[in-house]
């Protein structure tokens, strides 16, 4: 172990875990190798959470409705190459959108509110999700947190199994709501709805016309529905009044067992936006490392007083709805590696719903190159369709793995959690976009521990090791 400042030793013992925040201390982390490579669900933990108090104002330790923090468990979920399929769908449909673009939004209040968010493993994806209130009273809806999604919505009664995907919970009925109102199709709302390429013409129900609206997802399923107008609740006591979400009772695709999607992009339909005036277009959420502990989602943060422990990189929105930033620097093992910088020219979307980071072909052939030589000494498996770069570990005691850090503009570097934000089931969490002029993607994996807030207003993403 002479070179010991350049690697992490994971070793069958106990488990330990810690995010570097692109310090120079490159040290030891021992963890169990089965809890690294083959995550399984077990109790709930909370422990490692560390958010700020000063950052937030209501904090609410939530699990969602199928995770291990939840009474109700599942055993369903599709297999590994299932879930990288549904990533690298919507990575694709992520670029096919990304163009040069600006959004503007106007901040507020220095006001936070925080939800706990969990890794929605065990809701058929490897995706986040957080539990929210929904009407008066509030039903608690199970929703993925979706920084590429504009648009908000859950399922909605009545719908029956052949128009809906079936969930643990029931359906979100807005006739037992006293505060739900549908949309009006003359409303600005509706017009601006298909300005933003989500309306779906008018429905007729009850003599009155409704806005309705359709959304097309990546991996090609559909949600179709009524765009509506609800109270949010965040947390006991915290309510977003006439909400505007879209009351889904035509579903297509794999999207099964959660109740629905809250979007926080950067169109004027997403939960950031509608709360601006409110939380000043600020937010930020930390994914978990593992199945059984929590995270957190928080809406707004003082921009500039409470920002200690971050590290800032310039931002820009992009086509209304993506975080885009500039990342100019890989290392492996604590080397630099030798990448042009035009290769990250057309930037890194950041996004907390594609799992594998891709980066553009020169950036992923000098990261692989330097990764497999640091893991010479484990098998090597035969490249897949999705990733080329997976180790067959079995009968090792431990294994060393080298460090990876990324750095952004402005000197940001993300010394990545190990092995949590490095490996996914014994693969290298990173895989390539395709030519140099593609833009690349951070994925969920590499941001697990980090706090990743988004200062929309001051045009900035701060990361904060260790969060969670």
């Amino acid at each position: 172990m002479a070179a010991s400042h350049l690697f992490v030793c994971i070793i069958l013992c106990t488990y330990y875990s810690v995010a570097h925040g692109g310090d120079d201390e490159h040290g030891f982390v021992t963890v169990l190798t089965s809890r690294s490579f083959q995550p399984e669900a077990a109790e709930c933990s909370t422990t490692r959470v560390n958010l700020e108090p000063s950052r937030a104002t209501v904090s609410l330790p939530l699990a969602h409705w199928h995770g291990p923090c939840a009474p109700l468990q599942t055993s369903e979920k599709p297999s590994f190459t299932e879930r990288l399929r549904r990533s690298r769908a919507r990575a694709n449909y992520i670029r096919s959108r990304a163009s040069t673009g600006t959004v503007s939004t106007q901040a507020g209040d220095d006001a936070n509110v925080t939800i706990p968010a969990h890794l929605g493993g065990s809701v058929d994806s490897l995706e986040y999700v957080v539990t929210m209130g929904l009407g008066t009273p509030p039903v608690p809806q199970v929703v993925l947190m979706d920084t590429g999604s504009d648009l908000s919505w859950v399922q909605c009664a009545p719908c029956n199994s052949t128009a809906c995907y079936p969930q643990k919970d029931p359906l979100f009925d807005p006739s037992k709501s006293s505060s739900y109102a549908a949309i009006p199709c003359s409303a600005g709302a509706c017009r601006n709805l298909t300005v933003d390429d989500y309306g779906d013409g008018c429905v007729t129900s009850g003599g009155a016309s409704q806005c309705a609206f359709a959304i097309e997802y990546g991996d090609g399923s559909h949600t179709r529905g009524v765009y509506s107008k609800e109270t949010l609740t965040l947390a006991p006591g915290v309510t977003v009044e006439d909400f505007h979400f879209g009351c889904a009772d035509d579903q297509e695709g794999s999207n099964d067992k959660y109740d629905g999607l809250i979007g926080l992009g950067g169109a004027p339909e997403s939960l950031v936006v509608q709360t601006s005036s409110v939380y000043g277009s600020a937010f930020s959420y930390c994914l978990p490392a593992q199945n059984s502990e929590a995270g957190f989602l928080a809406l707004g943060g003082a921009p500039s007083a409470n920002t200690s422990g971050f590290l800032f990189t310039p931002m820009r929105v992009e086509e209304a709805t993506f975080y885009v930033v500039t990342l100019t620097g890989v290392s492996v093992g604590g080397k630099q590696l030798d990448i042009p910088p035009v290769v990250f020219s057309h930037g890194m979307i950041v996004d907390s719903g594609t799992v594998i980071t891709e980066l553009p072909h020169t950036a992923y052939a000098a990261l692989r190159s330097a990764f497999r030589s640091a893991m010479s000494a484990y098998p090597l498996l035969p490249p897949s369709e999705d990733l080329d770069t997976c180790y067959n570990l079995t009968g090792f005691s431990n294994v060393t793995v080298p460090t990876v850090a990324l750095t952004f503009d402005g000197g940001a570097t993300m010394d990545l959690d190990v092995p949590n934000g490095i490996l996914l089931e014994g693969c290298l969490a990173f895989q390539e976009a395709g030519p140099d002029d593609f833009p690349g993607i951070l994925g969920n994996v590499n941001q697990r521990t980090f706090e990743v807030h988004y200062d929309v207003s001051h045009g900035k993403v701060g990361f904060r090791a260790g969060a969670c």
